[in-house]
């Protein structure tokens, strides 16, 4: 010890500081310093993070692997030098931190779950409960590790009009569970989809983005049985998350939704019922920022894979214009959806009408200005795939400047 001791108070200073105060992984001072199997020393929050996030089970600075059973031991000695050093600094505006507080363990968590179970201390049981939750990863796992999604699911599914409801779900949408924690929670909790969907059609606009975000989580691990079998409420909660527009998050975790679920063209006809593209134009009307025209096009591309969204479609006023609009000005992903709506349409729903109004609103001088640009050429063989389908019609037409004309596959 005294050898250790020594070697630290001997260390050479970066910036005033000693090297040895300094966490491998942060670069900054050690505020809880822990030590792992392989005898290296971290900031507590900084390994919790590096462990916890699932991409790795090995020692940052010697890269061998470390135990499954995380083991962190406290250094206090190298706790008690930094708050010693930042005491004899403190007239250079260095302050001193408090001691920390050792960490949670699955006996209070316990505790905690047992005191939610009972109506009269269930709600300061949850906000204990949801303190933890938000202390630090390692907390975090630790309440993951003790069952408490499932209490919370039960609590979520006995109140769904009630506060403890909304906490409760607060707490599994922080609980961040990993993607077999989800499954194991779906496998064991059949009915979970439709409690969530209840909510969205039920509850205040926090738990409405607090179940949208916890959806979105649980699509990508359901079975294409259960995906297959969504209700048409399922779709009606997720539009009305969209018209709603309660916050940015919500949205974007509706559009993920709406993207994962309308794989199959069952999904597809259920979120155009729900009235989806309706809601998805009206978005685009109004939205300049270019990831979430980026995801408004991507869904209303999927729903054009469909008879019902494409009709939808070409019988909404600004549907083929504001998809036209959209093109060469956003991004080139943002136009690559917009030439493929375009396609979907002229190829699928090609009626006088619908082609006129092409031409009209500048779809057709769009994808003749598209092949006079730099794109991809998988892009410009699409725009010069929908021109020749119709170029009868539409190289006729006055509404065709000659500049563009001339480009005319």
């Amino acid at each position: 010890m005294n050898s250790f001791m020594a070697s630290l108070e001997g260390s050479k200073e970066e910036d005033g500081v000693k090297k040895y105060y300094l966490c491998p992984i942060s670069l900054q001072m050690m505020r809880d310093p822990v030590t792992v199997a392989t005898g290296i020393t971290y900031d507590r929050e900084s390994i919790e993070r590096w462990l916890f996030s699932g991409k790795h089970r090995d020692c940052p600075v010697t890269k061998q692997p470390l135990p499954r059973e995380l083991d962190l031991t406290p250094n206090h000695t190298l706790r008690r030098l930094i708050q010693a050093w930042c005491v004899e600094h403190a007239s250079d505006g260095v302050e001193r931190f408090p001691t920390p507080r050792p960490p949670i363990d699955k006996s209070q968590v316990a505790a905690i779950l047992d005191e939610a179970m009972i109506p009269q201390t269930r709600m300061s049981a949850l906000q204990r409960l949801k303190s933890v939750v938000l202390e630090s990863d390692r907390s975090r796992r630790c309440v993951e590790e003790s069952g408490a999604a499932d209490l919370l699911v039960s609590i979520i599914r006995e109140q769904e009009e009630c506060s403890d409801g909304d906490e409760a779900l607060a707490i599994l949408c922080s609980l961040q569970l990993s993607g077999e924690g989800l499954l194991d929670l779906l496998r064991r909790n059949d009915d979970l989809i439709g409690t969530l969907t209840s909510i969205l059609s039920q509850r205040n606009d926090q738990s409405q983005a607090y179940a949208l975000l916890l959806l979105k989580s649980l699509v990508p691990v359901m079975s294409p049985v259960k995906m297959s079998d969504l209700r048409e409420e399922f779709f009606s909660g997720i539009v009305k998350g969209l018209q709603d527009k309660v916050s940015r998050q919500a949205t974007k975790s509706a559009l993920q939704i709406l993207t994962g679920v309308c794989c199959c063209k069952r999904n597809k006809v259920k979120a155009v019922r729900a009235g989806a593209v309706l809601i998805l134009i009206e978005l685009l009307l109004g939205e300049t920022e270019k990831r979430r025209c980026e995801m408004l096009l991507a869904v209303l591309d999927q729903l054009c894979g469909c008879a019902e969204g494409r009709a939808e479609v070409v019988a909404n006023a600004a549907g083929i214009a504001v998809v036209s609009q959209k093109m060469l000005r956003v991004s080139q992903l943002a136009t690559a959806m917009s030439v493929r709506i375009l396609y979907s349409v002229a190829k699928l729903s090609p009626s006088p009408p619908v082609l006129q109004e092409m031409l009209q609103v500048g779809a057709v001088s769009k994808l003749c200005l598209l092949l006079q640009v730099d794109c991809r050429v998988r892009l410009k063989d699409k725009a010069k795939e929908i021109l020749r389908l119709h170029s009868r019609v539409w190289t006729s037409s006055p509404c065709l400047a000659p500049q563009l004309l001339a480009s005319y596959p």
